[in-house]
């Protein structure tokens, strides 16, 4: 099959690609999620156990989706209607990729929304001189009431669908490249103050100096799992990105590229954070609580710490706006090439529906805490739902799908840029993509199921 020649479709640069793509992989899951999962499971024998699978599994996987992407320069239905034509059941892994991002981005923007509100909450001195109870109160009666989180969930797909309907080069690129340098600024700006607190060396320790006892079965299951998360393996965005990057682009060296910068970021969140928990004094095992209620009382402790407290919660809306970008385009490009929409419809049609489903997410901590799906509420059921199967699913037939679907000179011709490239590596990779990916994925899969 003849690759196509489209190079005006997508981004205008390797670079626009790499930090689109980074963008999409970095938000909560390297700011909010990486941290407290790594306090949960013993620091830093757990983060390089994560750098481990990153590069070995994750890297892989990764070029996987992008080659769907790139080869077929279709969204995620079109993709896999182009390359397996006589196979309508692989369509099928374009409808889950569809509905996953569209499940995620919408339980993500309650969460997203409930950082724009402490960006207000720091701002306005709210937070200023709350004990610890008050400020856990402070996020609970948040998230109970009914108007505010909606509120704030509007505000924020109305801010990534106005990004979306601009176009791939006049809103994604640009934006994610303003939005990138300012989130590394804000983050090496937070590393900085909290290194240089008294007592930050615990912290560093903790990050720094790995225990292996601490390493358990489950952990590194929970490690692979969080690189396949943190790098948005799964849900469609790589396959849909994959088509906006350019012919003669290294498939290869791009993905690195976006692994190593998500790493870093991950990295960065992880000593932010910390020194300045170890500080002062509290848990760094305090769970998904970690960041809304737990960093509020480490910057009312610290010097400065008004000022540092809205850097802080910036970063985090910066990193859940390049995310629900990534997310939103998945939706976008389906519905501009397969239902012929024109991007403002498909954008603000589908935020609508967003807003619908995530309304039910946000309500589920209030009004609709005594709904249960499965023993979930509806925030948890969707979380679960997507993180613990659909994502693993996906990963998982992505890697079939080019490991003993696509012709092997399909590959080869796609990460060699048609010959251009001597891809030495391409052994190695397709070695892993046939044989270790699929297995490591049907591990988490089923550990996800029985657990």
């Amino acid at each position: 099959m003849e690759p196509l020649n489209n190079n005006n479709r997508g981004f205008s640069s390797n670079l626009g690609a790499i930090l689109a793509a980074t963008g999409g992989a970095i938000g909560l899951g390297n700011i909010w999620r990486f941290p407290y999962t790594v306090g949960e499971n013993g620091g830093s024998a757990f983060i390089l156990m994560y750098i481990f699978f990153v590069f070995l599994l994750g890297v892989p996987v990764m070029m996987s989706e992008i080659i769907i992407g790139r080869r077929s320069q279709k969204n995620v239905m079109g993709a896999f209607k182009m390359l397996a034509p006589k196979q309508k059941g692989w369509m099928g892994m374009g409808v889950l990729s569809l509905v996953a991002a569209l499940i995620i981005y919408s339980f993500y923007s309650v969460v997203a929304g409930w950082t724009l509100n402490y960006v207000i909450l720091s701002s306005s001195g709210e937070l200023v001189g709350k004990n610890p109870t008050e400020i856990s109160q402070l996020f609970v009666n948040f998230t109970q009431t009914s108007f505010w989180p909606l509120f704030h969930q509007f505000i924020f797909l109305v801010l990534t669908a106005s990004i979306v309907i601009l176009g791939v080069q006049k809103g994604i690129e640009r934006y994610t490249k303003i939005l990138m340098p300012i989130l590394l600024i804000l983050m090496i700006l937070m590393c900085i103050r909290s290194l240089t607190l008294d007592g930050a060396r615990q912290g560093i320790d903790f990050l720094f100096k790995p225990d292996f006892s601490k390493i358990t079965g489950d952990s590194v299951l929970e490690a692979l799992g969080q690189a396949l998360f943190s790098l948005s393996i799964g849900m469609g965005a790589l396959i849909t990105y994959g088509s906006y990057i350019r012919k003669e682009d290294n498939l290869f060296t791009t993905s690195l590229w976006i692994a190593g910068a998500d790493t870093f970021i991950a990295i960065l969140a992880g000593i932010s954070i910390f020194p300045a928990v170890f500080a002062f004094g509290l848990s760094p095992a305090a769970g998904p609580s970690l960041v809304f209620e737990v960093l509020p009382n480490v910057f009312n402790s610290m010097p400065g710490g008004r000022l540092f407290s809205v850097v802080f919660f910036v970063l985090l809306s910066i990193a859940a706006l390049t995310s629900t970008i990534s997310l939103l385009e998945v939706l976008v490009l389906w519905a501009v090439e397969e239902l012929h929409w024109s991007r403002r419809k498909a954008a603000i049609l589908s935020s609508l529906l967003v807003f619908i489903i995530g309304a039910f997410c946000a309500l589920s901590f209030g009004p609709l805490s005594d709904v249960k799906l499965f023993g979930h509420t509806i925030f948890d059921f969707c979380d679960t739902l997507t993180a613990t199967y659909m994502m693993p699913i996906g990963a998982l037939f992505f890697t079939l799908f080019i490991g003993w679907y696509l012709p092997k000179a399909e590959v080869y011709d796609e990460l060699s840029n048609s010959g251009q490239l001597k891809a030495r590596y391409f052994k190695i990779f397709y070695f892993i993509i046939r044989y270790i990916a699929p297995l490591a994925l049907l591990n988490v899969l089923l550990t996800g199921i029985l657990s």
